[in-house]
């Protein structure tokens, strides 16, 4: 029987170390990896906690599901990175500490869009960024340079500054079909029988091939 990927290697292409998958490479109880996903950078891809998400000092999360792939400078800006505005200075000054620090209260509620959560199967452009708390749907396509501020649907393209939709990939219709199918949630071994229609079947081909009709 063929035998399926490893997701648990760090480095699944060894000729290639720019390559990294995620869920055995992140350490942080605020960032959650599926299976499969991975970060391609040809400088330190190892560093992405640091390098790729921003300003995360919790509480909320960064949550990417499983067979992402993420281009060279995706980054993910969190909440922490918010200043006030409500004043005439946007300056935090109690965060540089002595006796400013004893107005730190004037730092706590600032607004907080919750968690930033990224379905299953999202292609992300080289250096696209992603703002706090944006919800990106399984099979979107994220346009190189992109910069996400709103929330991006199912199978959708978006591209620009701010990222607007371009279209989607697939019908309304469809696109229930193929979220009813949820292929990424088959076992690994059932996907590996069947890796020729996830790439380049039809909808109908997908269907028939689930765990449940195979």
């Amino acid at each position: 029987m063929p035998v399926p990927a490893d997701p648990t290697v760090l480095h699944p292409m060894p000729e290639q170390p720019r390559v990294v998958l995620l869920r055995p490479l992140v350490k942080s109880p605020l960032i959650e990896v599926g299976e499969y996903t991975y970060y391609d950078d040809p400088d330190d891809p190892t560093a992405f906690e640091t390098r790729n998400v921003l300003y995360h000092y919790g509480p909320e999360k960064l949550v990417i599901g499983k067979f992402c792939a993420l281009g060279t400078g995706v980054r993910f800006i969190m909440n922490g990175a918010n200043h006030r505005m409500d004043g005439p200075s946007t300056f935090p000054f109690p965060t540089m500490g002595g006796s400013w620090a004893e107005h730190f209260d004037l730092l706590t509620g600032l607004p907080n869009r919750g968690d930033t959560v990224v379905g299953n199967d999202v292609w992300f452009g080289h250096g696209t960024t992603v703002m706090p708390g944006v919800r990106i749907g399984h099979g979107a396509i994220i346009g190189a340079g992109a910069v996400v501020t709103t929330d991006v649907p199912d199978y959708g393209i978006v591209g620009g500054n701010p990222a607007r939709l371009i279209r989607t990939r697939f019908s309304d219709d469809e696109i229930d079909r193929l979220l009813a199918v949820a292929w990424w949630d088959w076992p690994a071994e059932h996907i590996t029988g069947h890796v020729r229609t996830i790439m380049s079947g039809n909808i109908a081909e997908l269907e028939a091939a689930a765990p449940d009709r195979a």
